[in-house]
């Protein structure tokens, strides 16, 4: 179950609305009462196994749901997403659906000032979350086609239900699997990878290894980079920043915490980042302008921590 916990908040009333309204499936249409049988017959042992399959995946859905509790809250305007517990998982300002509600997402956004547009391409998101990042990257960067990978089949039905993730396979693939199999068995490339993997416990588990991270490596294009959210790690902070610094032969960067406490982690494979101040602000006025997503406080934070030697960001 893939999504990023940010501060705890009380659970409101709604929370469990969700739950009572879609968590059952309807039944097939052939086993409905009120439904003609189909034109071709069934024998009747066939249509008893049938029956058996629906109900037996109708439970297998329940208690796969007892064990994994999907939470939607609701306050001062803004949608949220919990996974068992009182952590935000994601969340969407409802009068402003496709914008980064959360600091941390737009932080993880910043490798837009890090590479010159168009770019990217292709970007591949672990873990699915409220769709928040989906939705930007569909939404202001139209020229690039998004692949988000989530362990949690509910976590997609719930992004589409609650919090608008579009239904456009073309630009949006949503793949059900396992987050560190589908980078290490997989071939594609890709331009910019997001990792925003965590269980109900903040834990990102094996995506927090060397070898997930030497094959999200193997699997950026020339000009890739990589964002990791470092959130819930704060008792491993400095071994997870040097398991990112193996993988990329040291050309990553922790970046300065933002608003929220969370700390995002890029890395670069083929291509150096290598950016003046005065691109950077470019950059930062560009993507303003073109989506809306203000990155000049991290401009600023980065000069101010002094991430900036001669003027220049590089790494």
């Amino acid at each position: 179950m893939y999504g990023c916990p940010v501060v705890p908040l009380g659970l409101s009333a709604q929370a469990f609305a969700y739950r009572k309204r879609n968590h059952t499936l309807p039944l097939p249409r052939s086993l409905r009462a009120d439904h003609s049988l189909p034109a071709r017959k069934h024998t009747l042992p066939e249509r008893f196994r049938q029956t058996l399959q629906a109900l037996d995946f109708r439970r297998q859905l329940q208690r796969l749901m007892a064990r994994s509790t999907i939470e939607i809250s609701e306050k001062a305007g803004v949608r949220y997403l919990h996974f068992s517990s009182a952590w935000i998982q994601g969340a969407m300002r409802i009068q402003r659906p496709n914008a980064l509600e959360l600091p941390y997402t737009r932080e993880m956004m910043a490798g837009l000032l890090l590479r010159a547009p168009p770019w990217p391409r292709q970007a591949l998101l672990i873990g699915l979350g409220a769709g928040s990042l989906a939705k930007f990257i569909y939404h202001r960067l139209p020229a690039t086609r998004i692949t988000v990978v989530e362990i949690d089949p509910q976590v997609e039905m719930i992004a589409r239900l609650h919090f608008k993730l579009p239904d456009d396979p073309l630009r949006l693939r949503v793949v059900i699997a396992d987050g560190a199999e589908y980078m290490l068995q997989g071939d594609s490339h890709h331009d910019y990878i997001l990792v925003d993997g965590f269980d109900r416990d903040a834990r990102a588990g094996v995506l927090d290894t060397l070898p997930f991270y030497q094959a999200c490596r193997a699997r950026l294009s020339e000009n890739g980079l990589l964002a990791v959210n470092l959130l819930g790690r704060e008792h491993a902070f400095e071994a997870s920043a040097e398991r990112i610094q193996r993988a990329f032969d040291g050309r990553a960067m922790i970046f300065p915490s933002c608003d929220s406490g969370n700390t995002i982690a890029f890395a670069a494979a083929g291509e150096h980042v290598d950016a003046s101040h005065d691109e950077l602000i470019h950059r930062a006025n560009q993507c303003l302008q073109e989506t809306g997503l203000n990155l000049l406080p991290t401009v600023a934070r980065l000069q101010q921590e002094h991430y900036l030697a001669n003027d220049r960001l590089r790494f």
